[in-house]
């Protein structure tokens, strides 16, 4: 894709980004929405960074595993098998009853390399607070992933996906940029593994972001599944960042696939 028709791309985005977001909860204005491919193009057009290591997602059918609302109880064994499967994945981490319960499993996700993320301090729909109140349930989180881990979250998903411009604000002023999905399997309805497993494979693509919840009981043992037929059908699963890379997400702007 030249610089051109991504600029016209981004544009449409941004425009449709701009009417009525969420059906039924009234209309809400949102602009600097792109996708991650079509930052990575950017990039791509206009920088002549080093791929290093990292892979190489203009070549690769690439696509981004996440897993929000943790950590908990049952993570531990996620790890276990992302480790086997020698997969890593971005985790937007929740605070209260998460982070400040299990701050072992967040230094062991850094530890083994996986991308840690914002999932707020207590789940509240953000587009309903005001500035002070949205800044009080991202700064905790962002303080205690610093605390355990050295490293401060880039990266923030807002509860339910609803974010708007005054949101963004926020997230600019605090250094977040937002990244929302295209897969959902609705994890939080079901515990057939099943299931699960079917909606994450009927809805991926290329350059799409996968997200699930760690917490609930049917979603951990679907993930061998996907991974092992996602790896089955050419993909190679990434990070957000990897995903985006070589641009660098910017703080206040909206990823969608």
């Amino acid at each position: 894709m030249n610089l051109a028709r991504h600029t016209l791309r981004r544009g449409m985005l941004t425009l449709v980004a701009g009417a009525c977001l969420f059906a039924g909860t009234g209309c809400s204005t949102l602009h600097g929405v792109t996708s991650p491919r079509s930052a990575r193009e950017e990039a791509t057009a206009t920088e002549s960074a080093p791929k290093g290591e990292r892979p190489d997602c203009d070549v690769l059918k690439c696509v981004a595993l996440t897993f929000d609302g943790g950590p908990s109880k049952p993570t531990p064994r996620l790890l276990d098998i992302l480790k086997q499967k020698k997969v890593h994945a971005t985790f937007f981490l929740q605070g209260k009853g998460h982070t400040d319960t299990y701050p072992e499993t967040v230094r062991r996700m850094a530890r083994e390399g996986h991308e840690i993320a914002n999932h707020t301090w207590s789940h509240k729909v953000l587009t309903e607070l005001d500035p002070k109140a949205v800044t009080a349930e991202m700064t905790p989180v962002q303080e205690e992933v610093r605390r355990i881990t050295g490293h401060t979250p880039r990266l923030m998903r807002p509860p339910q996906g609803r974010t708007d411009d005054k949101v963004s604000a926020v997230m600019k002023k605090l250094g977040l940029a937002q990244i929302l999905w295209s897969v959902t399997a609705k994890d939080y309805e079901t515990t057939d593994t099943a299931l699960i497993e079917r909606r994450v494979l009927d809805q991926t693509d290329r350059d799409g972001i996968i997200l699930l919840h760690d917490r609930y009981k049917g979603t951990i043992p679907a993930v061998p599944g996907i991974i092992d037929e996602l790896h089955e059908r050419g993909y190679t699963i990434v990070t957000v960042s990897q995903l985006m890379a070589p641009a660098s997400p910017q703080p206040g702007r909206v990823y969608r696939p």
